[in-house]
């Protein structure tokens, strides 16, 4: 299990300590997302995505079997259009040894991990890779199931393995965590627009408003 620390500053996200891995994120795993609303999943783990390009968190995306499972959704693709998502045969990615060592390569011990289907293709590289001494952290609402107990037996499993759970938008806003960080502010505030659901609007609204006054 790893022994970082849970609570206090440094048990906080940083930019510069995360290392981000997108699992399996293709039609097969959503065509059989009951756990969720498969579009909020879609929303969710574009915007992460984005929000790890804008705080240059280096990201892996990984598929298995995409042969007959499908490509990786095209809005993960579109965020990195030049990485080629390292494709698996093994269920448990932190069994293959291209992903361990690209993760590796970065030097980071922030590990965060997002994936279809949660009690499979997240818990399991979680578990382990908590156990090798990662930090790690699963982003639950950019992940999801075959059936929401699926999903909450998998997240309890996972924290009960020192796992960290959290959202897309905590992983976010813990990256920003200071308005003063004027270099992705317009980045983050895109992001929000996107994908921020009623925050997006209603900052738009704000916006809206701002500029009737200043008319």
């Amino acid at each position: 299990m790893s022994t970082e620390k849970k609570a206090g500053l440094d048990a906080l996200l940083t930019p510069e300590e995360s290392v981000l891995v997108l699992i399996d994120h293709q039609p097969f795993q959503f065509a059989n997302l009951n756990s969720h609303e498969p579009t909020m999943i879609v929303n969710n783990v574009v915007g992460l995505a984005k929000a790890a390009k804008v705080f240059d968190v280096p990201t892996i995306l990984t598929t298995v079997l995409e042969e007959r499972g499908g490509l990786v959704l095209q809005g993960l693709q579109d965020v990195f259009p030049e990485q080629k998502p390292i494709n698996r045969t093994l269920i448990n990615t932190w069994q293959d040894e291209r992903v361990v060592d690209a993760v590796k390569a970065t030097g980071r011990r922030k590990l965060i991990l997002a994936g279809l289907w949660t009690e499979v293709c997240l818990a399991m590289p979680a578990i382990q890779a908590a156990g090798e001494g990662f930090e790690v952290y699963a982003v639950t609402d950019a992940s999801g199931s075959g059936s929401k107990e699926g999903h909450d037996m998998a997240v309890r499993r996972m924290a009960q393995a020192g796992v960290t759970p959290i959202t897309w938008l905590a992983v976010a806003s813990e990256w920003q965590r200071d308005w003063a960080r004027e270099k992705t502010i317009a980045g983050t505030t895109e992001i929000m627009l996107q994908h921020g659901g009623a925050t997006g609007v209603a900052y738009a609204w704000e916006t809206q408003l701002l500029a009737t006054d200043r008319a």
